[in-house]
C-alpha cells in the first residue's frame, strides 16, 4: 500500500463530502501542496487498488501510484473540474500509466527473448534472431566496462557456467554473478527503453 500519503491528515481532512472535495480541488489547481497531499491521502487507495488489479505486483502498483499523481500535478492546469470530479481524472491518467507499465513489461519480456536467443544456438534449425537486434545486443554488449563485457561474452557467445567464468577469469564466483546481473539490468533497460540515450 502507499506509503507517502501526509501523516499530519486527520479524519476531517478525508471527507468524502462535495465540500471537502470542492476544498482540496481548488487547493490542486492554485498549487497548494498541502492541497496535493489531501488528495493523494484521499485518492492514492483507489489508485494504487486499480494498478495491483491489473499489473498483479505491489511495487509496480506502488509506482504507477507515484507516476499518477505526479503526472496529476505536472499537468494540473488541464484538469477542469466542470467535466470529471477530480478522483474520476485521476484514475484516467493511472489507466495510462498502467498501460504504460504493461507496454514496458512487453518490451522487457521481447528483450529476454533476443537475449536467450543470442546463446550459440547447437540446432541450426532453432530460432533465429533478426540481423538488426543480433547487432543492437552486440552494440550493447560492447559499452560495457572490460572485465564485464568479456564475462558477458563468454555467457552468451561461448555458452560457459558462472562456475566455468569464475575458473577461466581466475575472478570470484560472486563477483561474476554480480557481473552479469548488473550487465543484464543495464542492457535490458537500454535495450527496453525506446528513447534511452545510446
Amino acid at each position: 500500500m502507499p506509503q507517502n500519503a501526509n501523516p499530519a491528515a486527520g479524519p476531517g481532512d478525508r471527507s468524502s463530502g462535495r465540500d471537502g472535495h470542492d476544498e482540496v480541488v481548488a487547493g490542486f489547481l492554485a498549487g497548494d501542496e498541502r492541497s496535493l497531499a489531501r488528495a493523494y491521502a484521499l485518492w492514492s487507495p483507489l489508485v494504487y487498488t486499480l494498478a495491483l488489479r491489473s499489473l498483479a505486483d505491489v511495487a509496480d502498483a506502488e509506482d504507477v501510484t507515484q507516476k499518477t499523481f505526479v503526472a496529476a500535478w505536472q499537468g494540473r492546469a488541464g484538469y477542469d473540474p466542470r467535466r470529471s470530479r477530480l478522483p474520476a481524472w485521476l484514475v484516467g491518467i493511472a489507466r495510462h500509466c498502467i498501460a504504460d507499465a504493461h507496454a514496458h513489461r512487453a518490451r522487457l519480456r521481447r528483450l529476454d527473448e533476443q537475449l536467450a536467443a543470442a546463446q550459440p544456438m547447437r540446432d541450426a534449425a532453432a530460432v533465429e534472431l533478426d540481423l538488426a537486434d543480433r547487432i543492437a545486443v552486440a552494440d550493447e554488449i560492447e559499452r560495457l566496462e572490460p572485465d564485464a563485457r568479456r564475462i558477458i561474452r563468454l555467457a552468451f557467445y561461448d555458452d560457459l557456467t558462472h562456475h566455468q567464468i569464475a575458473d577461466r577469469l581466475g575472478m570470484p564466483l560472486g563477483t561474476v554473478k554480480s557481473h552479469i546481473r548488473r550487465s543484464l539490468e543495464r542492457m535490458r533497460s537500454r535495450l527496453g527503453a525506446p528513447n534511452a540515450a545510446r
